[in-house]
């Protein structure tokens, strides 16, 4: 997906560290590589990490910065933590 393919804005997972920052919650996938999931809507974020999951809204830009700052090799919008209903 391309810069242009982006809505304005997404809302992107975030998880407190042990030191108390704020960080994005990233996963781990099967094939070794790092993914970021975001979304278009609040609610499709809420359907994949629950009500009360916190968050940050993101520019493609602010996507860009969190990149610099810690790579990640696959950005997914709006798809399913674990697509057809897996669990890991």
């Amino acid at each position: 997906m391309t810069e242009q393919q982006l809505p304005p804005v997404v809302y992107a997972p975030t998880f407190t560290d042990d030191s108390g920052n704020n960080r994005l919650r990233m996963h781990q996938m099967s094939d070794g590589t790092v993914a970021l999931f975001v979304y278009s809507a609040i609610d499709r974020l809420a359907a994949q990490y629950g009500d009360g999951a916190a968050w940050v809204l993101m520019s493609p830009a602010h996507l860009e910065a969190a990149y610099d700052a810690a790579p990640y090799d696959k950005l997914f919008v709006d798809r399913a933590l674990h697509p057809g209903g897996e669990q890991s």
